[in-house]
């Protein structure tokens, strides 16, 4: 597979979407320039062919005015496709297929599926979110009952290690669902509001996350800090292409988060924020040493240990990954100190996770509609110089930049504004300039303080 021109046809619709509109910007800048056009942050917006620039002269029309008419297009294609009122409108219900493309034998769109995507839109609180009804059915149907059984009725090893992969399978899933349930304040309608509270202490352990950790580290101190000096999961004081600098991040975080993050409340004057933070991060613990010491050792390894190990690693590797690329002039800018992927594994199976920068953006954006605010916002990201991969997840961008494969990296990068005239070497040397180290005295000088209103304003 080359992955400088591979389009996989898994990408969900939105992605396509979005995909074949940078693709065509990158095609028109390799056209000869046929007038001359306000600069949009692309190097051309000449036409991609005679033909064509013979039409949009007949027309009375610009290539300034076809590009804005195609990303005209493009995003009301991508809103028609959230809006429950639209007859385009197409839910989220399963993670390896849009719906348009469930074709049920015997009838049974008509006599199942369609029915249980209704009751699932009046569950859910946004209708596009059938996929999190899906997805609770899931869990509920397989690692609860799992856990259960290896708990309390009967353990073996072979059910144990089987349940172990089971949910490391469901943890991109699962996190990225509970990323939008600790965004939103819930995922489920209001009238099942006591569910949605409930369900996290029944499945967050089983999937390796502690009691409420994910929403105090993320929401209450990484979207404040935004990768910044204070941030507890900030790269800008590490070489990103460094195995010893990205060992040291990860033990950092395994063992000492229990500690750091109430003390970093505690120094921002949250004194009950730290303590809430330390009193479910500690009964977690206890409560997974209780039932390894008083119900079944074995099995709370499989059930328990296993998932919060790979769990912890997987989001250091997975932060990493998102963060390594900050800019060296201005690393206090969301759009140059995260990234956007087009892929497979982000979009489709972990909720648009691949669209981090417009993530950072707006904290509370529904995951649904980042494909449509990055075209809204595609100039802005041109001019900004931000960094767009595709046929690359955060997982291979950390091994990747490990490796200290630039050159690989180099041809994922789907190229906007000026990087559209760059050659492979040259972008390579782009993101190897991006992944230095920063000095005491330049975050002292280029990161200015925030205002902590302006934050909790978007969180």
């Amino acid at each position: 597979m080359d992955v400088q021109t591979f389009i996989d046809p898994q990408l969900p619709r939105a992605d396509l979407v979005v995909l074949h509109n940078l693709l065509e910007d990158i095609a028109q800048s390799k056209a000869p320039k046929s007038e001359s056009v306000e600069d949009l942050g692309y190097v051309s917006q000449s036409c991609s062919d005679d033909e064509t620039s013979k039409t949009v002269e007949l027309n009375g029309t610009t290539p300034a005015d076809a590009l804005h008419g195609r990303d005209s297009k493009d995003i009301t294609q991508l809103r028609a496709y959230n809006d429950p009122e639209h007859e385009e409108f197409e839910p989220t219900v399963f993670s390896s297929w849009d719906l348009s493309t469930v074709q049920l034998p015997f009838g049974l769109n008509q006599r199942v599926l369609y029915p249980y995507i209704r009751w699932a839109r009046s569950i859910a609180r946004n209708q596009n979110d059938v996929i999190m009804v899906t997805h609770l059915i899931l869990y509920f149907t397989t690692s609860v009952p799992s856990a259960f059984i290896l708990l309390f009725v009967r353990f073996s090893y072979l059910h144990g290690v089987i349940h172990s992969l089971v949910q490391v399978w469901y943890a991109g899933s699962y996190t990225l669902m509970m990323h939008q349930h600790i965004h939103m304040r819930g995922i489920l309608a209001k009238e099942y509001g006591w569910f949605d509270h409930a369900f996290p202490y029944i499945t967050d352990p089983l999937h390796g996350h502690t009691w409420n950790s994910y929403y105090h580290h993320h929401v209450k101190h990484h979207h404040i800090e935004g990768n910044g000096p204070e941030d507890l999961s900030s790269t800008i004081r590490l070489q990103r292409d460094s195995v010893p600098d990205f060992l040291y991040y990860v033990g950092r975080f395994f063992f000492f988060v229990w500690l750091d993050l109430p003390l970093y409340f505690i120094k921002k004057g949250k004194t009950a924020m730290a303590m809430k933070t330390a009193f479910f991060e500690l009964s977690n613990y206890a409560f997974i040493y209780f039932m390894a010491r008083y119900v079944n050792f074995r099995a709370s390894i499989f059930v328990f240990m296993i998932p919060l190990l790979m769990m912890r690693i997987g989001l250091m590797i997975g932060n990493w990954g998102q963060h390594a690329f900050v800019d060296e002039v201005d690393p206090d800018s969301d759009f140059r100190s995260s990234i956007t992927l087009i892929d497979v594994a982000s979009n489709r199976y972990c909720y648009n996770d691949g669209y981090h920068t417009s993530h950072h953006l707006n904290p509370r954006r529904h995951w649904r509609d980042h494909p449509v605010s990055f075209l809204q916002q595609k100039n802005i990201y041109a001019k900004e110089g931000a960094l767009v991969f595709r046929n690359i997840d955060y997982l291979m961008i950390t091994f990747k930049l490990l490796a200290k494969d630039y050159t690989y990296l180099a041809k994922c990068l789907v190229p906007i504004g000026n990087q559209m005239g760059m050659t492979i070497p040259e972008i390579a040397a782009l993101l190897e300039t991006k992944t230095r180290r920063f000095t005491e005295a330049e975050i002292q000088r280029k990161f200015n303080p925030k205002p902590t209103s302006q934050y909790l304003e978007k969180l």
